[in-house]
């Protein structure tokens, strides 16, 4: 079982790969890049996500640890890992000769009837669409992964619509983007330093100044204190916007 998994993993990377470098090398190639310095810097990257990764989905699986893992059951807020979930109960399924096939063709007559309906709403209406792929990452990821989603393209829409009354609205909707893709990083980051400390300090919350008494209430502050600075920060962005250019 272990090495079936081991195995599909590493086709997936490596169509996963396939498909990022050729992405990059199209990109580079509507810029003008040079191909052998492109493919010389994805090489890089893939030594270096190779390198980075495996350490650092240990160190969250110490501090955490992932939701159908060995030992995670004694955990109080594991991760969870709806695609590695899928893939497992999958592979134990065809190995094991139990996989129930019905839910399969339920699941596959639900994809066509999606692609359809999409298809219809694209040649009856204007705006409305039912994406395929964003229909199917919401039936089988959990709400607390999805729901985060619609908040951040229900802001963007909003912000989208104040940066067309701009001077520049493009120059102010890459500048959107960018603060997007920071908030990310950003949170990737901390998150990883964040296990790094859970880790090190041998406690669950090392960072803790209240009682688990207060977990509501902290959790609806730190909602309002999150939603304040994003609104700051894109306040920000459209009054940076026309200073630039200037």
């Amino acid at each position: 079982m272990a090495f079936a998994l081991f195995t599909t993993a590493v086709i997936f990377n490596v169509a996963a790969i396939a498909n990022n470098n050729l992405q990059d090398l199209k990109t580079g190639q509507l810029v003008g890049a040079t191909p052998w310095k492109q493919q010389v810097a994805l090489i890089f990257g893939v030594i270096a996500g190779a390198l980075v990764i495996p350490p650092v989905l240990d160190l969250v699986n110490h501090a955490y640890g992932f939701v159908g893992a060995p030992g995670a059951e004694a955990r109080a807020h594991p991760l969870p890992a709806p695609q590695a979930g899928l893939i497992s109960s999958l592979a134990q399924g065809v190995i094991a000769g139990d996989i129930d096939w019905s839910l399969i063709r339920i699941g596959g007559m639900i994809g066509v009837g999606i692609i359809v309906l999409d298809e219809i709403l694209a040649r009856t209406t204007r705006h409305m669409r039912v994406p395929p792929l964003a229909v199917g990452l919401g039936i089988y990821l959990p709400t607390q992964s999805t729901l985060m989603i619609v908040v951040g393209a229900v802001a963007g829409w909003l912000f989208d619509r104040r940066a067309d009354r701009t001077a520049r609205p493009e120059s102010t909707k890459q500048l959107g983007v960018l603060l997007a893709s920071g908030l990310i990083v950003g949170e990737g980051i901390i998150g990883v330093v964040i296990s790094a400390i859970i880790v090190f300090s041998g406690k669950d919350a090392p960072l803790a100044l209240v009682g688990p008494g207060f977990e509501i209430a902290g959790k609806f502050l730190g909602g309002v204190g999150f939603a304040a600075i994003a609104i700051g920060l894109y306040r920000w962005i459209l009054h940076l916007a026309p200073a630039r250019a200037q």
